[in-house]
Order: structure tokens, then C-alpha cells, then sequence
């Protein structure tokens, strides 16, 4: 594990600054200690030599002037490192939620835009339907991970400066004042670097341990509490919780080791500063009963002597209490990195980057207005981690105005041609074309600001997220600035309004976590309401009557006869019950889509 890690100071503005102010605070307390030490020697000398109070208050004062210099800058330096860590955080998480989101601030995605998002958050890696959900370790990662950043900042940063600065500094001082003393800390000073490497090699993998368990024990806790009352139907919660159990107890096990050899190390280091120190006492005391050294030097010398060794042993404890954040701090930069790796994009022009982003910016800025012509050209997508490809040389091509009823198998790649359509993932091979007429020529959707283009699309999930507000409030996330009268008519076209209408308080009423006081079939109602509301020219449907009983399925199908009207659509869909509303059905069978049969 490296003292710096170099990807902290490249990647957050704050750990540069840091760094820089921490340069600055340690040649300031640098020269603080030697002045320091000079005036006791000169302090304690001068009374030896029969010096009275008045010829040394000046000694003396300067003394307590350097002491008091000496706290207040430790303070305001550990106070502005906090601040600096706090900034770095920040910076670290929010780059770490629009790398798993899928969001950018404005690069497309092709100029530096993030490759994943839920695709990445579910731990979709396949089409065979499996996936190791990773919420929960990005949960611990996010916030118990990035916290422990704060030593590693406030502490171990300003400290390891100081190991640098003030073994020097003493070095220098010590032997324009006694060559022999300068030479047996020269000797002894490295020991304690190279057992300090040792000990850290041997914690290293401990540690990463430690926090992968950490990783594990966080996110199987959170996948038990949101599936507790599954669980609970099923009567399968105490072996979760003897799983969560034997987690814990290795996390605590691996931890408790982990501090076993942290306190070794602080034994290790303190024994041989110890050593090393007597051995320039033992020196120095022999010399001066020999008359070979005068006392004042022998006194600055035996001062600055532990001065030397201190910052070494400091930066190994400081060392070992950072290494959890530095092991956090390696795993967001792996998130990051990872991203699938595509091709450049086939077919189609080169449009400039820039160009083609200002442009199609404008399509969703038409509400209401006709879609895009959307072809897929060849398109393959294969998950990072994964050699069977989720989609293979897809042709494809989605009028404006029409609808598309995709079927297929489960894991035969559906929700993976909504990912690609989302931007949620990009393709592997081939590319995806964007042609409208407020365009000279058609344009790769790789090319486009995944925020702007998701504006234009209206989604609809299978299981869709209501939050603890009103049902107006669930409801205006399709359209925030949308007034009352609006909402209303959302609700009247997504067949929501007759339930609504009958809650406690209407469309006031909240809903609890999850949409808590509705069934399945009312929250799937308030989301194609989001979508009436939002009305965007591209309407994506995954799965929207799978789970639904007969009654709210019918009423759920003439919900999005309504918002197919007149948009573009695409319906993934296990049973063909959707052939009377669409214009055409399309069968995707092991990532290859069929030939379109229109109804």
C-alpha cells in the first residue's frame, strides 16, 4: 500500500490544497522545534551557569511563545484537514453516485460519461437472470468507507510530512553541533522505516480483508432488511440472521487481528526509537563526564535527539489507523475504472462531440412532439465479468409514432435492449443511431448527453419507486413544475384518479416508504401517471401487468393504449396479451431479436 496513493491528489481538487497547506504547517513546526529545543538548551545551560531569572526571561518567554505557536497551529492544521477530508468526501461520493447511476453532469457518455448505473447496481453481469444486487456495498462503501478518509486526512497526511521535514532538519542541526551524535541517528534512523514497511506489508492483506468482509456483512444486512417480510413468509429469517451471525463473527475476528499487530507495530517502533535515543545519551553522557562536549550542546542534542525519531514512529501509528479509508479509497477508484469496454462506433457519421450533443439536446425540449427514428446497427452488448454475450447483432428499428411488443424468455436479453435505450449501458459492438430532423444527418446515441436524451424518454418499470410523499408529489416526478389541474388529468388518463380519489385525504394523502398503502397494481397506475404527466415523445414499458391480478392488469392495458397514442413505444413483455394495442412484435430469443411481426 503506498504512502500517497497519487490517485487521491489527481482525482479531488481539496487533497491538493491539502497537501499543499500541509507542506507549508510542517516547515513551520519544523523550524518551531529546533527553536524550541535551542532555547531549552540555552535555558537550562544558562541556570546551570548561575544565570538568574532577568537574564533569562527572554529564554524563557520565547519558550512559551513557541509552545503556545506550536498548539495553536496544530489545531488550525488539523481543523482545515478536516475540512479539506470533508470536501474530498464529498467530491469522492458524488462521483461515485453518477458513476453507479449512470448520470453525468454534462459529458456524454463517449467524451468520459459514466458506463454504469442500475445495470451496475443490480449486479446484472449476464443473461442467464442472475445477479449479485451491490446497493448495500455501495452503501457501506459511500458512507462508513469514505468516513474513515478522516485520519487518513487529518493525521496520517500532516504526519507523514513531518517524517520528512523534521529528521532532516534535526539531522543538519545535530551535526553542524556534534558529528558523532548526527552519525549514530543517521545510522539508527532507518530501522524504523524499514520495520515500519515490514509491519505494514504483513497488515496490508489483513486489512483489505477486514473491509471486504465489512463490504459483505453491510450488504447481505440491507438485502435481509428489505426482504425481511419475504423472509418472514417463508420462515426463513433466523438462518439469514445465522448467516449476518457468522459474518460478523469473522469481521470481528479478522479485526481483532488486524489491531493485534497495529499495537505490535506501536511496540516495535517504540522500542527501537527508545534504543536509538539511549544510544545517543549513552554516548553523549560519556563524552561530557570526559570534558570532550560542553553542556549546552550536549542538552540540544539530547532534546532533538527523540525529535527525530518521533514524526517516524507517529506516521507507522497514524499509518495503520488510515489504512481502512486508503482500502475504502482503492475501491472507488476500481468502481471508477470498471466500465464496459466498447468499440468505436460503426456506421454512421463522426459527428463532432460537442456538435451532436447541443443538438439532439434539444429533442426533449419538444413535449408532446414527435420522437426519434431509432436504429440498432449490429449491436452486441456483453456484461463486464461475463463471456456469453446478453445481446448479439441486433438490427432494429423503431419508428417514431409506432409501438413495439418485445417477448422473449427470461434472461434472453429484453431488459438488457431497454438498458442500451436508457443509457444505462452501452454497446459492446455496433452502435446505436439517432435520425430526426432537426438533425443534418443521423447521429450514434454513444455521441449524446445521457441526461438529455433521457429527458426525451418516459419510463415505466416493472416494480416502479414510490416514496414517502403525497400521491401528487409521487406523481409530479414526472414533471416537477406541473401544476394541480395537471397532476389531476395525469391521473384521469393513467386510470388512477378513481382510487386516489377514495384515499384519506386524496391526492394529499402520503404513502409511506415503497408506496406502502397501495397494492401492486394502484403504484404501477401512479407511474404510468409520472409518464402521462411527463409526456415525452419515447414511452419504454418493462413488464408492466407481470405481477398484476386480472382487474388491475385490464385497466393498466388501457392506461397505455392511451400513452402509446401518437409515441413512440416499446412494451417487454413475457405473455402476448399487448398484440391488440401495438403496432408490431418483435421475439428475442438468447440476445438475438427476430424479425418484426406486425398486428
Amino acid at each position: 500500500m503506498k504512502p500517497l496513493d497519487p490517485r487521491l491528489v489527481r482525482t479531488a481538487r481539496a487533497v491538493r490544497v491539502h497537501l499543499a497547506v500541509t507542506v507549508v504547517c510542517g516547515v513551520v513546526v519544523t523550524c518551531l522545534v529546533l527553536a524550541q529545543a535551542w532555547l531549552l538548551a540555552r535555558v537550562i545551560s544558562g541556570a546551570t551557569d548561575g544565570q538568574g531569572v532577568g537574564e533569562l526571561a527572554w529564554a524563557i518567554s520565547a519558550v512559551a511563545v513557541v509552545a503556545i505557536a506550536r498548539a495553536v497551529l496544530s489545531y488550525g492544521a488539523e481543523t482545515a484537514a478536516l475540512r479539506s477530508a470533508a470536501r474530498a468526501k464529498s467530491e469522492l461520493r458524488r462521483r461515485l453516485i453518477r458513476h453507479v447511476t449512470g448520470t453525468s453532469d454534462s459529458a456524454p457518455a463517449a467524451a468520459g460519461g459514466s458506463d454504469s448505473g442500475p445495470v451496475w447496481l443490480s449486479g446484472q453481469t449476464g443473461p442467464d437472470g442472475t445477479s449479485t444486487p451491490r446497493a448495500g456495498e455501495l452503501v457501506t462503501l459511500a458512507t462508513r468507507g469514505l468516513d474513515a478518509l478522516d485520519d487518513y486526512f487529518a493525521r496520517y497526511l500532516p504526519q507523514l510530512v513531518l517524517a520528512v521535514l523534521v529528521p532532516v532538519a534535526v539531522l543538519v542541526v545535530v551535526a553542524r553541533a556534534d558529528w558523532i551524535s548526527a552519525a549514530v541517528i543517521a545510522v539508527t534512523l532507518p530501522l524504523i522505516p524499514i520495520f515500519m514497511a515490514l509491519v505494514g506489508w504483513h497488515t496490508q492483506a489483513r486489512t483489505q480483508r477486514q473491509w471486504r468482509l465489512l463490504n459483505r456483512l453491510g450488504g447481505h444486512f440491507l438485502d435481509v432488511v428489505e426482504g425481511l417480510p419475504t423472509l418472514a413468509i417463508f420462515r426463513r429469517a433466523k438462518a439469514q440472521a445465522a448467516i449476518i451471525r457468522r459474518i460478523t463473527d469473522e469481521h470481528r475476528g479478522v479485526t481483532m487481528s488486524t489491531l493485534r499487530i497495529a499495537f505490535l507495530s506501536a511496540f516495535v517502533l517504540e522500542l527501537l526509537s527508545t534504543l536509538a535515543v539511549a544510544l545517543v545519551a549513552v554516548e553523549i553522557g560519556l563524552r561530557l563526564m570526559y570534558g570532550m562536549l560542553d553542556y549546552e550542546t550536549a542538552l540540544l542534542v539530547l532534546i532533538l535527539a527523540p525529535e527525530a525519531y518521533l514524526p517516524l514512529r507517529e506516521v507507522g501509528a497514524r499509518f495503520h489507523a488510515s489504512m481502512e479509508g486508503v482500502a475504502a479509497a482503492e475501491q472507488v477508484f476500481t468502481v471508477l475504472d470498471s466500465g464496459p469496454a466498447r468499440e468505436a462506433p460503426a456506421g454512421g457519421p463522426a459527428a463532432p462531440r460537442s456538435r451532436a450533443g447541443d443538438e439532439v439536446a434539444a429533442l426533449p425540449r419538444r413535449a408532446g412532439g414527435p420522437a426519434p427514428r431509432i436504429r440498432f446497427d449490429g449491436v452486441g452488448l456483453v456484461y463486464p465479468g461475463r463471456d456469453v454475450p446478453a445481446l448479439r447483432d441486433v438490427d432494429l428499428v423503431l419508428e417514431p409514432g409506432r409501438s413495439l411488443l418485445l417477448t422473449g424468455p427470461s434472461g434472453s436479453g429484453k431488459s438488457s435492449l431497454l438498458a442500451l435505450l436508457l443509457r444505462f449501458a452501452e454497446p459492446t459492438t455496433g452502435t446505436i443511431l439517432v435520425e430526426d430532423a432537426s438533425l443534418a444527418a443521423p447521429v450514434p446515441l454513444s455521441l449524446l448527453s445521457a441526461d438529455s436524451w433521457r429527458a426525451a424518454i418516459a419510463w415505466v418499470p416493472q416494480h416502479p419507486y414510490l416514496f414517502d410523499d403525497t400521491v401528487a408529489g409521487n406523481i409530479r416526478l414526472g414533471a416537477p413544475d406541473a401544476g394541480d389541474a395537471e397532476v389531476r388529468r395525469a391521473a384521469e388518463l393513467a386510470e388512477a384518479h378513481g382510487f386516489i380519489s377514495a384515499l384519506p385525504d386524496g391526492y394529499a394523502t402520503r404513502l409511506g416508504e415503497r408506496g406502502a398503502r397501495l397494492s401492486a397494481g394502484q403504484r404501477q397506475r401512479v407511474a404510468l401517471a409520472r409518464a402521462f404527466l411527463r409526456d415525452a415523445p419515447i414511452v419504454l414499458l418493462d413488464e408492466p401487468t407481470a405481477h398484476l391480478d386480472p382487474d388491475n392488469a385490464r385497466a393498466v392495458r388501457v392506461a397505455v393504449a392511451r400513452l402509446l397514442r401518437d409515441r413512440s413505444g416499446v412494451i417487454v413483455a413475457h405473455d402476448t396479451g399487448w398484440t391488440d394495442i401495438v403496432d408490431a412484435v418483435a421475439h428475442i430469443e438468447a440476445g438475438r431479436v427476430g424479425e418484426r411481426i406486425p398486428t
